[in-house]
This record gives C-alpha cells, sequence and structure tokens, in this order.
C-alpha cells in the first residue's frame, strides 16, 4: 500500500494557484483567438481569392500544350508569372499612398480586387477565341493570353501586399501567428481550386469515368465568369461591411517603423550595396540554372506524350501533405548558426534527381496502350518519383528561408525578406524562361512521308521542313507525320546538369563562407550584433 506524500500547506497554496493561473491564461487564449475570428475568416477567404487567377494561370500552358503551341511561345506564357517576383518595385506605393477616407489597405485592395474580377468576366467571352478552340486550325493567341493573365497576376500580387500589411494590423498581437497560416493555408486553397479543381471538372474523360457525367462539368469561360462574379461580390461585401481601423488599433503597430515611399526606396538601396549582399544575389540567381529543363518542360513534355493533363493535376493531391509537413521536420536541422545546410545537402541530389525525371519523360511512351491510355501503376511511379523530388525541393527551400529569417535586420523585417524573396524567384524565372525559349532551337525535327506497307506513295507529298506550331499542323493535314529526330528537352537536361555541377564547385563553399559571416554584417544599421 502506498501513501500519498503531503506537502506542506505553502507548497500545496502555491501549486494550487500556478494550476488555476494556468487555466485562466488557456481560457484567456481562448478568447482572443474567438475574437479575431470573424478576421482570420476573412484573411483566409483574401488569400483564397489571390490563388485562384495564379491557379488558373499555372492550368495554361497545359491546354496551351494541348494546342500544340511552340516551346518558345510557352517560354512567352512563362512572363505571366513574373508579377510576384518584381512586386517589391511598387510594394513600397502600396505601402505609402492611400487614401485615408477609403483606409491604407482597402485603397488598394478595393479596386484591386475588383479589377481582377472584372478582367475574368471580359475573359469569359473571349478566352475560347484566345485560345483557339481544339478542333480548329487557328492558333492561340499567345501574346494576348499572356499579357492578359501578367495583367491578372500583377493585380494578384498588389492585393496580396495590400493583405499582407493589413494582416500585421487587423489581428491582435496575440493572434499575429495566423497572418502567415491563413496566407499559406489559404493561397494554396486557392491554387487548389484554380488548377487541380479546375482541369479535373474541364476534363469530360475525368468527369466520365469518375464521376458518372455525360460530359464535362465545367468549362474555362464558364469558370472564369462564376469566379469573376465571386470577386465582385466579395469585394463589395469587404468594402461595405469590414471597416479598416489605425494602424495601432490592436497594437501591433506592424512590428516596424514606416519609413515612407522615399525612406523605402533608401533602405532598399542600403542593402543592396552591401558587399555580401551582391555576393548573396547572385548565388540566389543562378542556382537553379541547372534543373532549369526539368522543373520547367517535364510535365509539358508529359502533356505533349499523352498523359492527361487532368490526372497530372490530380497527382498533385498525395504531395501536399508533403510540402506541409516535410518543412516542419526539416525545420529542426535549420535552427543554430548553420541554417542553410538543407540547401547544401540537398542541392546536389536535386540536381542528379533530374536525371531521373528526363529519364521518366524517356521511358513513358513504352508505358501507352494501344488506346492511349496509361496504366495505374505508371501514375504510381509518378507519384513516387515526385515525392521524393519534393524532399530536396523542400530541403532547399527550408534551409533559404531559414537563412533569411537569421540575416533579416528586425527593424525591416518585412521589406527585408520581401527583398530577398524577390530575388529567389527571379533566380526560378529567368533560367525557366530561357530554357523553353531556346528548348526548339535545340530540337531537330522533320516532318516525313507516311509508308503504306513500308513502301512510300508514288507521288511527293508537298510538306513543310519541320514541325512547330503552325507548321506542325500543316504536316499533319498534309498527310505528313511530324518525327523528332533528337529533343532540345533531353539536351538541355545534360547541358545544364553540367552547368549545375560546375555551379556546385563554384557556389557551395561560397555559400558556407556567407553563411559564417557575422550576422551584423547584414544589419541596415550597426546596431545588431551577432
Amino acid at each position: 500500500m502506498t501513501t500519498r506524500r503531503k506537502g506542506r500547506p505553502d507548497e500545496d497554496h502555491d501549486e494550487t494557484s500556478r494550476l488555476m493561473e494556468e487555466t485562466e491564461e488557456g481560457l484567456e487564449r481562448k478568447d482572443v483567438v474567438a475574437e479575431d475570428r470573424g478576421n482570420i475568416a476573412l484573411l483566409l477567404l483574401l488569400y483564397v481569392l489571390q490563388g485562384i487567377p495564379l491557379g488558373l494561370a499555372g492550368s495554361i500552358p497545359m491546354i496551351l500544350q494541348n494546342r500544340h503551341i511552340s516551346y518558345k511561345e510557352q517560354a512567352t506564357f512563362s512572363l505571366s508569372f513574373w508579377p510576384f517576383s518584381i512586386k517589391l518595385l511598387w510594394a513600397p506605393l502600396v505601402d505609402s499612398v492611400y487614401l485615408e477616407s477609403m483606409g491604407r489597405r482597402k485603397s488598394w485592395l478595393i479596386p484591386a480586387q475588383y479589377l481582377i474580377g472584372g478582367f475574368m468576366l471580359l475573359l469569359s467571352m473571349h478566352i475560347n477565341a484566345l485560345l483557339g478552340e481544339e478542333e480548329s486550325t487557328e492558333a492561340p493567341n499567345v501574346t494576348i493570353i499572356t499579357a492578359v493573365f501578367f495583367a491578372l497576376n500583377f493585380l494578384a500580387a498588389t492585393q496580396d501586399i495590400a493583405v499582407d500589411g493589413w494582416a500585421l494590423t487587423i489581428l491582435s498581437r496575440e493572434n499575429i501567428g495566423w497572418a502567415s497560416t491563413c496566407n499559406s493555408v489559404g493561397q494554396t486553397a486557392g491554387y487548389f481550386l484554380g488548377y487541380v479543381v479546375f482541369l479535373a471538372l474541364e476534363s469530360r474523360d475525368f468527369c466520365v469515368n469518375y464521376l458518372g457525367q455525360a460530359d464535362s462539368l465545367v468549362t474555362l469561360s464558364g469558370f472564369m465568369y462564376f469566379w469573376g462574379i465571386v470577386f465582385c461580390l466579395t469585394t463589395t461585401g469587404v468594402w461595405l461591411l469590414k471597416s479598416e481601423s489605425k494602424e495601432n488599433e490592436n497594437g501591433t503597430g506592424g512590428g516596424e517603423p514606416d519609413l515612407g515611399l522615399v525612406g523605402t526606396y533608401r533602405v532598399l538601396a542600403t542593402i543592396l550595396s552591401k558587399p555580401a549582399m551582391k555576393q548573396l544575389i547572385f548565388v540566389l540567381l543562378t542556382c537553379k540554372i541547372g534543373f532549369a529543363a526539368t522543373d520547367s518542360q517535364t510535365a509539358l513534355k508529359l502533356t505533349e506524350i499523352g498523359v492527361p493533363k487532368d490526372r497530372l493535376a490530380l497527382l498533385s493531391i498525395p504531395l501536399t501533405p508533403v510540402q506541409v509537413l516535410l518543412p516542419l521536420y526539416i525545420s529542426r536541422y535549420t535552427t543554430g548558426p548553420r541554417p542553410i545546410m538543407p540547401f547544401i545537402l540537398g542541392y546536389p541530389i536535386r540536381l542528379l534527381f533530374g536525371l531521373v525525371l528526363a529519364g521518366l519523360v524517356w521511358w513513358t511512351p513504352s508505358f501507352r496502350s494501344d488506346d492511349g491510355s496509361f496504366p495505374l501503376h505508371y501514375y504510381a511511379i509518378i507519384v513516387i518519383i515526385y515525392v521524393i523530388h519534393q524532399v530536396f525541393v523542400n530541403c532547399m527551400f527550408v534551409g533559404v528561408m531559414a537563412f533569411f529569417a537569421r540575416i533579416s535586420d528586425s527593424s525591416i523585417g518585412g521589406t527585408y525578406m520581401t527583398l530577398l524573396n524577390t530575388f529567389t524567384n527571379l533566380g526560378g524565372n529567368w533560367p525557366s524562361w530561357v530554357a523553353l525559349r531556346f528548348v526548339s532551337e535545340l530540337t531537330w525535327s522533320a516532318c516525313v512521308q507516311p509508308t503504306v506497307m513500308g513502301e512510300a506513295p508514288e507521288e511527293p507529298l508537298q510538306l513543310p521542313s519541320s514541325c512547330y506550331s503552325a507548321e506542325r499542323q500543316m504536316c499533319e493535314s498534309g498527310g505528313g507525320v511530324c518525327q523528332t529526330l533528337l529533343d532540345g528537352y533531353y539536351v538541355e537536361s545534360a547541358l545544364l546538369l553540367l552547368v549545375g555541377l560546375v555551379w556546385a564547385w563554384w557556389g557551395i563553399p561560397t555559400i558556407r563562407r556567407i553563411q559564417d559571416q557575422p550576422v551584423s554584417v547584414w544589419a541596415v544599421t550597426h546596431q545588431r550584433t551577432q
């Protein structure tokens, strides 16, 4: 039999008081979250809306690939994704110039969302003609499509700047951590709706075989019309029903000084003038060259071979838990003075993994059955390959973000992080554009006459010499067959792999030296110490 040892009366009293205080603190935290529940829901809605045009823009290359456009035209459309990479250029303007009667954030948020809704409504009436009907010989108008989606993404990036700033003041100090959660969850959900859900419901094959429908459930024009209406209605509701309070209403104040328009640009110039920052920027702008071909073209190549675009979109669903949970695990290794080590370890493996992706593309035709379908185990192989690939993508991403968080001057943390993220995004965008732009020049293809029972026709057909875009249609309509002699995708994959290996020889030691710099080197003011 055991007996409980009684403590002294003052010890029992202290223990009871501690438990009561912890209980009261827990109840207070719940009350604080409950008070901000409406604001959290609003932020989540705004970030979901932001992800819709991004998801739609992500689906367009898959649609264009089925229209047999050239990779040079794919490179042109890839420019539409650049606004999020260069938003630092006008972010200080959005933060500093506003109508006091409307509010600092709503002065940009409301017009941006109305314009997005208006663009979608207008585009819904013309998108089919711009893309070219599938049965039509008219080629898609890639230039206009690129301009329209560049404008949509520019407005979405402007909305993002306004919402990010509003999140710092709309939430109480105790709930400010919900801002990043709303951002990641909301934008991911919006992108999922605009990309995965749209491509699945727009696919007749998917709707007939898996949903028991007679035809596809949505069209691109109908999808854009619906979300155009949603944008206009929700924007009107936010404008009329949600008032914007003062910057310091909840005691947050954003955590950063209000530098003004000119002051913010001066701070950016000061940061860019630092020798260590120049070296870091060069690393960020060049580190993704080695896998530019496989990152930008693998999904397009699979679509070109005949893998249904809706299947490729749905395969991103198993990747979602990996993208959410893996960074939490990797972050355990980014604390301390060497946060960028996951990047250093992941880079060479991700670089060599490009060979695996190129091998997947080369191997894919052997899985295709006579009716054009692919077996289930082929899709399982794709999922396994992409999950492993995502592991090393996240290693590099989390390592870089942790390093940014370590070196960013806390006095202007938001501006500093935005600057670093800008060059990170540019470092991925420009190599992808170059790879798409020149893959056609590195591809050798010819339009050849078909043979009948092993014999060529008696009279030679008048056929074009190559098979790109309109010439492909001329070849096929003239009775010819397009035959690829050497695919530029493999040429670029091999060449850029060599470039990546050379970069690793220079870049990894350089990154180690940059990491070993004292934190004070990166500070805007010299008040910080390591």
